[in-house]
């Protein structure tokens, strides 16, 4: 940071002085960026490209003292507060226009204690360097499918994937977490300390602090899971989904299978011809025994006529790379998400029009595969209500010219408003773009009052409001 460039900050219409802020920066561990820094573009900058957002200050924390100071800073000088950790967010809500943005990217330490099978993590961290500590010791932990994504916007809003099935949603295997509340407090919470806290944190996003490390507990998984992709053609998808949908109505919970529906990238294993053509793929994995595999993934790999079958042994954090080729950053993503009991006829067919009507070739429709684990805990249980999908539908819109933006948010819109009348309600808070704050309080159901009473509680100012945002419960007022 250059002092003599460091001036004023913008507060609604006051101009802050400067030796305030450069207090501020004289008592960091980490670094104060602003923009007369030359990496500050790069650091305002996150996944989505669509987001184009410039904070008047970025404080990169190196430890919980960074943070304590940038959020008492926010709150005393009524500063708008954002909080990056992996940048993912489809909303865009790390960065915001003005105000302070909170970086944590530098805080991406992993620690695993083998003999306890848990482990601690900054708030920083990847979902690739959760998996490069665990897997060297045969351990995992339920995470996403990106590897790129950061662990902890992830794990406050869910966090499913290809072991949530057999061993719940990431939130579900937190033990404690150290978080920084609105008023500038380390609290440590768990189901003993605070536990009011620590519900509304699993799965209340980050309405309620910035959580400077995370305590989980782990899974045994040594060696190789069966994982791979089954690829058929688009002429196929309605008998192969309904046949999907069967087979999963008896799958173990060591396997999950998402469906994919999208234009062929131009996959090595892919004949040429089928490069650029819809294809309906069906991406698995078995985390188990592998002879046990072979047996639970045969329905599956038998349905059709495949144009290719590349499922097989992998190495568990290879296969949570391999969307990583399809989902780099850079490119200009909107995001519509439903949830669904079940996938009913009536969906496949919504879906399957949809796909006839792709807007561009990086566009595709996942649908999750989850119920297991997950599904067996109780709704109110945690902050995360959807215990009840078994399914969710992300629409994802994705393109990298801003002249498509219109064509892409309608197409995304139009099979939103296509699929509703099929799904039950509920939302997945992670897949929710930035114009969906109206959806908030249906997706979070009979929890959300809940969530306001312990807003209120907590952050009462509602400081931490970049986010899918829970409003404080209004104070009520005392009969005359």
């Amino acid at each position: 940071m250059d002092d003599m460039n460091l001036t004023t900050l913008q507060k609604g219409h006051k101009v802050m002085r400067a030796d305030a802020i450069e207090a501020l920066a004289a008592g960091l561990r980490g670094r104060l960026i602003t923009k007369a820094d030359s990496d500050y573009d790069e650091a305002r900058t996150i996944w989505n490209a669509m987001i184009d957002r410039k904070p008047g200050m970025i404080v990169r924390c190196a430890g919980a003292s960074d943070i304590i100071k940038a959020v008492r800073f926010a709150h005393d000088n009524h500063l708008l507060l954002a909080i990056r950790g992996g940048g993912h967010n489809i909303a865009g809500n790390a960065v915001c226009d003005g105000g302070v943005m909170i970086d944590l990217s530098a805080m991406r330490s992993v620690w695993v204690d083998p003999a306890t099978r848990r482990m601690r993590v900054e708030p920083g961290a990847t979902l690739a360097d959760v998996d490069a500590e665990t897997q060297a010791f045969g351990m995992v932990l339920p995470t996403g499918i990106n590897s790129t994504t950061g662990i902890a916007g992830l794990t406050l809003g869910g966090g499913f994937g290809w072991t949530t099935r057999k061993y719940g949603l990431t939130l579900d295997n937190l033990i404690s977490m150290d978080v920084v509340t609105a008023d500038g407090r380390l609290r440590r919470v768990s189901e003993k300390e605070d536990p009011d806290l620590f519900w509304a944190l699993r799965g209340g996003g980050g309405n309620f602090g910035v959580v400077t490390s995370f305590e989980f507990r782990l899974h045994d998984l040594p060696g190789n899971v069966l994982a791979g992709l089954v690829v058929h053609p688009f002429a196929d998808a309605e008998m192969v989904l309904k046949q999907y949908r069967a087979a999963l109505e008896k799958a173990p919970d060591e396997l999950t299978c998402w469906a994919v529906m999208r234009q062929a990238p131009p996959l090595p294993f892919l004949p040429a011809e089928w490069h650029g053509k819809e294809v309906l793929v069906l991406a698995m994995c078995y985390c188990g025994d592998l002879a046990a595999g072979q047996a639970a993934t045969a329905e599956l790999r038998g349905i059709g006529k495949p144009i290719a079958d590349v499922v097989g042994p992998v190495p568990f954090a290879a296969w949570q790379q391999a969307f990583d080729p399809l989902l780099t950053p850079g490119a200009r993503n909107y995001w519509k998400s439903q949830d669904f009991a079940a996938l009913s006829d009536q969906a496949i067919a919504v879906l399957l029009d949809a796909v006839r009507k792709l807007p561009g070739p990086e566009c595709e429709i996942f649908v999750g595969h989850v119920g297991g684990a997950a599904g067996r805990i109780a709704g109110e249980a945690t902050a995360f209500p959807q215990r009840s999908s078994h399914f969710v539908m992300n629409v994802h819109g994705r393109w990298r010219d801003k002249a498509m933006d219109q064509k892409g948010i309608a197409w995304a819109r139009g099979l939103f408003e296509a699929t509703k009348p099929h799904a039950i309600g509920t939302a997945y808070i992670n897949f929710m773009p930035e114009d969906e704050a109206d959806r908030v309080e249906k997706a979070y159901g009979k929890n959300y009052r809940r969530l306001a009473e312990i807003k209120r509680h907590y952050d009462p100012e509602n400081l931490f409001r970049m986010n899918q945002n829970v409003k404080p419960l209004p104070e009520m007022r005392a009969a005359s």
